[in-house]
């Protein structure tokens, strides 16, 4: 399971900008960038445009500067560093398993999760909190007993007395504490708000859009989705 909500996409335009200053070719920039309504999905004050119907900013990409980001594109992560400039905020919830994998692209990204060390006791746990749509019978029963554990340490946990334990000589509060963090299965879902750009998402779709998860592969879909993605895509095409 994967879930992508409030996508922001911003730095069009300063990447367009610098990406005409090696050859001083501001001139020939055909762009727009303002919170301008798009009369018939063509023009923004009278200029042809390519104006993507997804971005609330107003940008609408001219002909002229889409080829160019296209070709530099094209050459690689060299002449494309472009969209290193591109930025990218989006909020994600997926199982542990996928993030361990994502944790692979630490340069050029950001990430603030939920934390499950100050957190995992601060509700009961669901089966809705966990990945298990490709899970059995068997194996959904087996995860529905680890939920039960789970929430049975938790009641231990914020329930804790130290004078009724020091009496019965059982184990200090993190003990309960370590049994929830430790038996905690991959597929429990951790929310993280995420930094990421155009480049990185290059990376990403090329190498993992016919991942065998279906989170990479849902992922990779939401990277089509987003504006002029024909420039992440670029070096596929």
């Amino acid at each position: 399971m994967i879930r992508i909500e409030n996508t922001q996409v911003v730095g069009l335009e300063a990447a367009i900008r610098g990406m005409r200053n090696p050859m001083n070719s501001w001139e020939k920039s055909d762009s727009i960038f303002a919170n301008l309504e798009d009369d018939d999905g063509h023009y923004l004050n009278g200029v042809p445009c390519i104006y993507h119907p997804n971005n609330e900013y107003g940008a609408a990409i001219g002909p002229n500067d889409l080829d160019l980001m296209r070709r530099l594109a094209k050459q690689g992560p060299v002449h494309g560093k472009f969209r290193r400039m591109i930025v990218v905020y989006v909020d994600i919830t997926a199982p542990l398993y996928w993030w361990k994998e994502f944790d692979t692209y630490k340069v050029g990204t950001v990430a603030n999760s939920c934390s499950t060390m100050h957190k995992i006791h601060a509700k009961e746990l669901t089966m809705e909190d966990f990945s298990y749509e490709h899970l059995d019978v068997r194996c959904r029963e087996i995860l529905g007993n680890i939920v039960d554990v789970l929430n049975s340490y938790r009641e231990l946990y914020i329930n804790y007395d130290p004078n009724d334990f020091e009496v019965k000589g059982c184990p200090p509060k993190k003990m309960f504490w370590w049994q929830m963090i430790q038996l905690l299965p991959s597929s429990y879902n951790q929310r993280r708000t995420v930094m990421l750009n155009y480049e990185v998402l290059s990376n990403i779709y090329q190498y993992r859009r016919e991942h065998k998860l279906d989170e990479w592969r849902k992922f990779c879909e939401w990277i089509e989705g987003l504006p002029f993605n024909e420039i992440i895509q670029e070096r596929l095409l």
